[in-house]
């Protein structure tokens, strides 16, 4: 069991968010993370992130969630705490609480609902409802939306067992206010990847989401060994060096979020599937393009990464 100081030291650390790999048929098949959970956790990566938007999440029956929480915790067997995300409705999202905790994740990130009617104090009672159903194992909040306002912010920071906030907004002045209204003990991560880190870092976030660790894990280690030493020249040349992937990422109103993890694993000889609609796949040429150079100036196809 992961105690409350390991879990807030993995938070602070690398959130690798874990793709959903599908086999010939579209099952999904989670035996196919075996490399990529090896490799990332060798090179250091602090907590593996299962269903979450990476892990098309949104694409998956509650049934396949449910499954790839399980085969995620088994696949880590012990070596990092595992964050497991849910949400969508409540009676789902409380199925996949119960599932996780019983898993034996070490806490649940909660998707912020994008059901067209969300009231912030609705959002209160489904956190509630949530912490019910798994037990009161830790949650993260995963806010992709501020417009709340910073006092609701922080009543839901306030609810039972809220232990943080992966904050996934570019509004960094609003998450400097939220921290400052917050109970100190929430633990804020920047919810953007490697790319809006420092920006995140400077107003007092620690440690960030990643997809680029299903593909490079070592420079998303060494970016955040260079925040975490406060060297921010060296986080912005190492993120220079992946941005690219990033651009490419981020295209197409960011239909090629996972397109771009998923065809650079296909790149690197480990094909875990297309993606689903209404994600876009494959890659245009274009973008085809773009990405192999990006692996290639990296020599990230003959596993000896720059």
């Amino acid at each position: 069991m992961t105690n409350p100081t390991q879990l807030e030291n993995a938070l602070c650390g690398i959130s690798g968010i874990l793709v959903t790999p599908f086999d010939d048929k579209g099952e999904i098949a989670p035996d196919k993370l075996v490399p990529i959970l090896d490799r990332a956790i060798g090179a250091g990566m602090h907590l593996p992130v299962v269903n979450g938007n990476t892990g098309e999440f949104y694409a998956l029956t509650t049934d396949e969630a449910c499954a790839m929480a399980r085969a995620v915790v088994d696949l880590v067997d012990g070596r990092a705490p595992v964050l497991a995300g849910v949400g969508r409705g409540l009676r789902d999202a409380q199925v996949l609480a119960k599932v996780s905790a019983d898993a034996g994740a070490a806490a649940l990130m909660v998707h912020q609902p994008p059901d067209p009617f969300v009231s912030p104090r609705g959002l209160v009672d489904y956190l509630n409802a949530i912490n019910d159903a798994s037990g009161g194992l830790p949650m993260m909040l995963y806010l992709r939306n501020d417009a709340i306002g910073t006092a609701a912010i922080a009543k839901l920071c306030a609810v039972p067992g809220v232990k943080g906030v992966k904050w996934a907004t570019p509004n960094p002045l609003k998450l400097a206010d939220a921290i400052a209204a917050c109970d100190p003990g929430i633990t804020w991560v920047g919810g953007l990847a490697e790319v809006w880190a420092p920006t995140f870092y400077a107003v007092g976030a620690r440690g960030f989401t990643s997809g680029l660790i299903n593909v490079w894990p070592e420079r998303s280690l060494a970016i955040h060994a260079a925040l975490e030493a406060g060297d921010y020249s060296k986080a912005n040349r190492l993120i220079t060096g992946m941005r690219a992937f990033e651009d490419i990422r981020a295209e197409e109103m960011n239909g090629t979020n996972v397109t771009g993890v998923k065809a650079a694993l296909q790149a690197l000889g480990q094909d875990c599937g297309p993606t689903r609609p209404p994600a876009a796949w494959p890659l245009t040429d274009a973008q085809q393009q773009h990405l192999t150079t990006f692996l290639t100036d990296n020599k990230l196809t003959t596993g000896v990464p720059a």
